[in-house]
């Protein structure tokens, strides 16, 4: 039923910075693979075909990753390297079918949704945030697909977000969602408040960035204000609520992790270092010597 995925890759990286000065916070590695390779599988294993990139200046080698270098199978095929040259193939030849629009000023996440309404057109489709990793199975994306196509069964305007509890001293990073429970993962959401004051927050359930958006929301994104100096999705989507759509929560199965800070993406290279048996050795080896334990 969902055919495109956008997957917002403009932003600047600041809180990465220096190093996000030159390379994409999402091409950062999680052990030999960027951080981005991790969401588009997710998307791939959950059947979306079309991957639509929003980029800016500086992004492009994100793309690049992707694309196919003929020079480098040509070396790698001569130097016998058999092994690395099938890596190599299995990246170029990951994306099926690949989009790329061009945001030329950074204006938020809302904006950025907006840029895809051409390319997706008027159909339903999925937002992956390229700094969210979700290590789940069945995928994050592929749970939230089941639980949209029960929805829409029902009915054809309906949006689902991905939501995770956090803890109250954090909800102020995060959109957080108000509503009323309408199944053990499933809540139908009435309020939308984005990084709100643990004090003034409706709830501890926060939004990650997994969404599965009616198209709807493009009006809806044309008509909201901006808010120092950007779009915020969750004010279009407050806004589809107030008007009649249906909006929906789910509380997915799989631990996440936000690589777009240094706490955050070390604790991943350190969950992905430990699902493989040689690196988890090394860690514990590491941890013995450092710390003794």
């Amino acid at each position: 039923m969902i055919k495109k995925a956008v997957l917002p890759v403009a932003g600047l990286g600041t809180r990465m910075l220096p190093i996000t000065k030159v390379v994409p916070k999402e091409l950062l590695p999680v052990i030999e693979r960027p951080t981005i390779e991790y969401v588009i599988d997710e998307a791939i294993q959950s059947g979306v075909n079309t991957l639509v990139f929003i980029i800016s200046q500086g992004k492009g080698k994100i793309i690049d990753y992707f694309d196919i270098d003929l020079n480098l199978r040509s070396f790698l095929k001569e130097r016998g390297k058999t092994e690395l040259l099938a890596k190599v193939q299995e990246v170029e030849e990951k994306i099926k079918h690949l989009i790329e629009v061009r945001q030329k000023v950074p204006e938020g996440l809302g904006h950025a949704i907006l840029m895809a309404e051409k390319a997706v057109g008027n159909e339903p489709f999925a937002v992956l945030l390229g700094d969210d990793l979700v290590d789940a199975d069945p995928p994050c994306l592929k749970q939230m697909l089941e639980v949209y196509q029960n929805l829409f069964s029902k009915s054809s305007e309906i949006s689902l977000i991905g939501v995770e509890e956090v803890t109250w001293e954090n909800v102020s990073k995060y959109g957080i969602i108000d509503g009323e429970r309408v199944g053990t993962d499933l809540i139908k959401v009435k309020k939308v408040v984005e990084k709100p004051k643990p004090e003034e927050a409706p709830s501890n359930f926060a939004i990650i960035g997994r969404y599965i958006l009616n198209p709807i929301v493009f009006d809806y994104l044309k008509r909201i204000p901006k808010v120092n100096g950007e779009y915020q999705l969750t004010d279009a989507i407050q806004l589809m609520i107030d008007a009649g759509h249906e909006v929906y929560a789910y509380l997915f199965k799989g631990k996440r992790f936000d690589t777009g800070n240094k706490e955050g993406f070390f604790q991943t290279i350190l969950h992905y270092a430990c699902k493989d048996p040689r690196l988890e050795a090394v860690l514990r080896s590491f941890c013995q010597e450092r710390f003794g334990f």
